[in-house]
């Protein structure tokens, strides 16, 4: 269950919901009317009136006569042609999504209706100064609050991103629809509008026919920022700042970022062959451009609105600076271009003409009219990649100035006129073009003529003129536009400095042509910000400006810090390789503590380790370029570096060594230090083992002088560490994994207090609960107490990523749910057990619910054979979801696989055996020992017990025995569906147990609302999965039939929009 359904859960207006679902549906089956036909759409009506029928019986108890009627769907689902199941599949996997854009919809709809809406920054403030939190205190802690989202690219989201852009629209169509003034025309226009959208829906391919690259899954983090986040941002700081004032009389201020956001597309390697090196730098510089490229939009904008004339002094001499520095430059740049045209490109024969023969696109437009894409209101915003360098831009209408050098030299080469706004070369072109030519020149003086191209204004300064007259010349000049026209343009040369890194061209610039930091943006912003307050137009300074202002403090120049994540054996085999060069043995089977020795002796050398001649293999050398990549890019770019399955605390200094060696290599050939700091290294502690021991590591590194003096000194005495829910779950269950996390934390909190040493948990979470999700307030307000200090770090993946943040109002609420409920666990901490006997019981029931886990899915011979056979696993490769294998070695068994899929094979077929599995047994255990009254009592008063059966009660709503039992009959081998029944009655056995403990007489019977959704949904997603067990039989006798591989990843859609969630 997810985050998402259950907040909607709480506040859908189930009359709006129904009334839209109707709406969306009728359209949908008007569309399958025409693309279909009436024959075919009659078949799929009777399907889901048989469905519903289905439900019917079964809520009202008649069993019997449900199981009648299942029976006779599957009999006709299995009477099917390919192409009526294929389309069948389609028709009702459509349905669910457009159910899903209906319930957002109505989420936001209600969030913004409710005068009070609950785990608001208004409500909590309140909340916390009523219960006699001073006001001071509360400003403060708000203030240093220090929340970062880690956006990641696990395979979980499975439509496609042009799908998603439509379900988008569709939304923002439904939000149209709720205006009360809208005129009859209006509304038939929007009706037009939404079969539009449906139409294109059906005739879109919803399958991936390639696996997307690690740059791919890059881009689509970016498309959020770009779509969502960008405009959530500067809402969420306005809310949080206007509830601040409200309750202790002073705003938020104004540079302030309570929350900020990492990604981990393109530096997640851990797995992955396809993240290299390369794609690593290449990400990440396709995030600064980014970042400055929608900075060029916003300052645009800000010139055209900032038009007046009283400033302060401060900002009027900085005006005149400016002018000053540009007339200079005119001058100079008219001189040297005659100098140019005459000697140089004379030279060569080649005649540039002053002008350029024709406009760009748009240049008759003023520089903030958007460009947009035909008739879409939403602007397709092209990235540069390898091949590709965008112009045109709708931000540099206005000044034309965005010509490459490269384009400006192949074109002078080649005798050909300098156009602007035309495309970027290639570097591959670029060679082509200046080759023949350029035979004669040194690489010195190839190297001049780029760069006297590349920084010259041919053309450009008269081109200009044909816009708008120079600054000099026009009476009254508006001091804003200015100062803000000089912060274009320096964000313009930033821009195409890192296009001419993006190409490996050359780029050397003068550093103070571009911006280098986020300080050095926000100078300008701010001064103009302060002169609007004392000029009194305090009201223009806080509008377009100051939320640009917010977006920079929040994003900064690159967006989302990039974190690297690898396995920690992959540094133990390149230690290894290292020390066999260097005839120092094998590391690798060193004990820890020899180890130890030798990574603290040579962190504190001051020579390299490793010599510039080894030669290594490449697995090897890959990981040693990652650490030189880093080393280039430095912490303002990059975030954490994240070492997987780490054990030891040799784990951890032996990343920092590379770290330091690669730091020490690059300052060599640059002959200065390098240009920033250094990752921080973040041990992940993952399986259960690993989990006991976290502690133990933690204290172990911070014994170590030279550790604690680094993170003292380079890191501001913060120690992180990361802690995965997934792995530990598949290991050991999820009751078991909840209770081992609870106690990783409290141990490794002991281990920094011990060495005064502040700590922030990075929490790896998944979107279903199998993999630790759920919803997010819950999850904070459940971790034990002082493990939420005012910091939290926790990734959002896969479809939770589009599902939180993929619309700006859903994305303002859940970063206020963050920053809320971060509040709360700082200034209230979450209750720790009221006893000891408490614990005592949870280790009870973990040990029970670990046994029963471990003997089902590890232990039984048959559990392997009968998961193959009874879930679509080994065909959920076929997704093309994610750029990284589904397992981790090529082993096939449980222990190798990936989380993800063992959670989205079982929530496939509505069996979602990870979430229960065990926990029923370790309930059991304990209440026939006589302790039912303990466990009501700790249900009552600790949060962790609290939301570890709430989570639990979630899946098994979700979870539905009679399609599980339908996939077994079907598809398992006779000799193991006796096992499908022992964990059917296992299933039961759970329901029982979790409704004793937590006193509700139906599932989720606190949340009826939530019911309703699920059970809205049944008629659609039943015929889906009973789909699915016949293409499945189906594609197991022909293994080759692609249309049939094709119908089953369309089911496998269909089920993920019904379920709401994947792994």
């Amino acid at each position: 269950m997810t985050d998402t359904t259950d907040d909607i859960a709480e506040e859908i207006s189930f009359q709006g919901f129904e009334d839209d679902c109707r709406l969306l549906g009728s359209l949908l089956n008007d569309v399958l009317q025409r693309e279909v036909g009436t024959e075919f759409m009659e078949k799929v009506e009777k399907n889901r009136v048989l469905a519903q029928s289905a439900c019917n019986m079964r809520m009202a108890g008649i069993e019997d006569t449900a199981e009648l009627i299942e029976k006779q769907m599957a009999s006709q689902i299995s009477n099917m042609t390919l192409e009526e199941a294929f389309s069948l599949a389609r028709a009702f996997s459509h349905f669910l999504n457009l159910m899903g854009i209906a319930e957002t919809h109505h989420s936001v709809r209600k969030a913004r209706n409710i005068a009070h809406l609950s785990k608001s920054c208004d409500d909590i403030f309140n909340q916390l100064i009523q219960g006699g939190v001073p006001p001071d205190e509360l400003y403060n802690t708000v203030c240093k609050q220090e929340v970062e989202i880690v956006l990641t690219a696990h395979p979980t989201q499975i439509n496609r991103r042009t799908l998603q852009y439509k379900h988008i629209r569709i939304a923002h169509l439904l939000e149209y629809n709720d205006r009360p003034d809208l005129s009859h025309e209006d509304r038939e226009m929007l009706i037009e509008d939404l079969v539009r959208e449906i139409t294109a829906i059906w005739q879109t391919d919803e399958l991936r026919r390639h696996k997307p690259t690690p740059v791919d899954e890059a881009r689509a983090g970016l498309h959020i920022v770009e779509q969502s986040l960008w405009k959530a941002v500067p809402h969420y700081l306005r809310r949080v700042s206007n509830a601040l004032k409200k309750h202790t009389g002073r705003p938020l201020p104004l540079t302030c970022t309570p929350i900020k956001f990492g990604s981990w597309m393109g530096g997640d390697r851990d797995g992955n062959p396809n993240v290299t090196a390369k794609v690593t730098r290449d990400v990440s510089l396709l995030s600064q451009w980014m970042a400055i490229d929608l900075y060029i939009r916003e300052v645009d904008s800000l010139r055209f609105e900032l038009s007046m004339k009283g400033c302060s002094e401060r900002l009027s001499r900085l005006a005149h600076e400016i002018l000053h520095k540009e007339t200079a430059s005119e001058d100079w740049n008219e001189s040297w271009n005659q100098t140019l045209n005459r000697n140089q490109l004379k030279h060569h024969n080649q005649q540039v003409p002053a002008l350029p023969t024709q406009l760009p696109v748009g240049a008759d437009l003023p520089s903030c009219t958007e460009c947009n894409d035909g008739d879409s209101q939403y602007p397709r915003l092209e990235l540069p990649g390898t091949n590709f360098m965008p112009t045109n831009h709708q931000d540099d209408q206005a000044s034309s100035s965005d010509v490459s050098s490269t384009q400006n030299m192949q074109k002078a080469f080649e005798n050909e006129n300098v156009a602007s706004g035309s495309t970027l070369t290639s570097s591959s072109t670029l060679q082509s073009a200046v080759t023949p030519r350029a035979a004669s020149f040194s690489s010195i003086q190839l190297h001049s003529q780029t760069k006297r191209f590349a920084e010259s204004q041919i053309g450009r300064s008269s081109f200009q003129k044909l816009l708008e007259p120079s600054l000099p010349q026009r009476p009254g000049i508006a001091p804003y536009r200015i100062v803000l026209g000089n912060v274009k343009d320096k964000l313009m040369r930033t821009r195409r400095r890192l296009e001419l890194l993006l190409e490996d061209l050359p780029c050397d610039h003068d550093h103070w042509d571009y911006y280098q930091t986020t300080d050095q943006l926000l100078e300008p912003l701010l001064l103009c910000y302060e002169s609007l307050q004392s000029c009194g137009s305090g009201v223009l300074a806080d509008g377009r400006l100051s939320d640009l202002i917010r977006r920079v403090a929040t994003f900064g120049m690159v967006l989302m810090k990039l974190d690297l994540r690898q396995e920690s054996g992959r540094h133990t085999e390149t230690l290894d390789a290292i020390a066999k060069y260097l005839d120092m043995g094998v590391y690798s089977e060193w004990d820890e503590e020899r180890k130890l020795e030798f990574l603290t002796r040579e962190l504190k050398g001051k020579r390299p380790l490793v010599p510039p001649t080894i030669h290594v293999a490449p697995d090897v050398k890959e990981v040693l370029d990652t650490f030189r990549v880093a080393a280039e890019l430095g912490s303002d770019s990059l975030g954490a570096y994240v070492i997987s399955m780490a054990s030891n605390a040799s784990d951890v200094l032996a990343v920092e060594l590379l770290q330091k060696d690669a730091r020490l290599a690059l300052s060599g050939e640059l002959g200065r230090p390098c240009p920033e700091g250094t990752l921080r290294v973040v041990p992940l502690f993952e399986t259960v083992k690993d989990l006991r021991a976290a502690g133990s590591v933690i204290r172990k590194l911070l014994s170590i002088d030279w550790y604690r003096e680094h993170i003292i000194k380079n890191h501001n005495g913060h120690q992180e560490v990361m802690v995965g829910y997934s792995d530990s779950g598949k290991d050991a269950g999820r009751f078991t994994a909840a209770w081992e996390l609870y106690k990783a934390q409290e141990d490794v909190i002991a281990a920094c207090k011990e060495y005064g040493i502040k700590i922030t948990l990075f929490h790896g979470r998944g979107g279903s609960i199998g993999r630790g999700g759920g919803p997010t307030y819950l999850a904070i307000q459940s971790q034990p107490p002082g493990s939420v200090m005012g910091t939290l770090r926790s990734t959002e993946q896969g479809e939770m990523v589009q599902a939180k943040f993929g619309l700006p109002q859903t994305a303002v609420r859940q970063l206020e749910i963050y920053t809320t409920a971060v509040l709360l666990a700082t200034l209230r901490p979450p209750t720790s057990p009221r006893e000891d006997k408490w614990r005592n019981l949870m280790e009870e029931i973990s040990k029970i619910s670990s046994n029963n886990y471990r003997s089902t899915v590890y232990d039984n011979p048959e559990f392997l054979s009968y998961f193959n056979e009874a879930t679509p696993q080994a065909e959920l490769g076929f997704l093309n979801i994610g750029s990284r294998p589904t397992r981790r070695r090529s082993s096939t068994g449980i222990g190798h696989l990936r989380a993800i899929p063992w959670v989205f094979a079982w929530t496939q077929t509505r069996f979602v055996l990870p979430a229960w599995l065990g926990v029923g047994a370790g309930l059991k255990g304990a209440c026939e020992k006589g302790h039912t009254e303990d466990l009501k009592a700790m249900y009552k008063e600790w949060p962790l017990f609290q939301s570890t059966i709430d989570l639990i009660e979630m899946v098994l709503a979700k979870a539905d025995i009679p399609i599980a039992k339908h996939y077994d009959e079907v598809l398992v081998s006779e000799s193991r569906k006796e096992l499908g029944i022992e964990l059917r009655r296992e299933l039961l056995t759970t329901e029982k147990y979790v409704l004793l403990v937590s006193g509700h007489e139906k599932l989720y019977e606190n949340n009826r609302s939530l019911r309703r959704l699920i059970e809205s949904r049944l008629p659609y997603l039943n015929p889906i999965n009973m789909l699915q067990v016949e293409i499945l039989r189906r594609l197991r006798c022909d293994e080759d039939n692609n249309k049939l591989r094709d119908a089953l990843l369309i089911t496998i859609n269909g089920i993920a929009a019904g379920m709401r969630n994947t792994g």
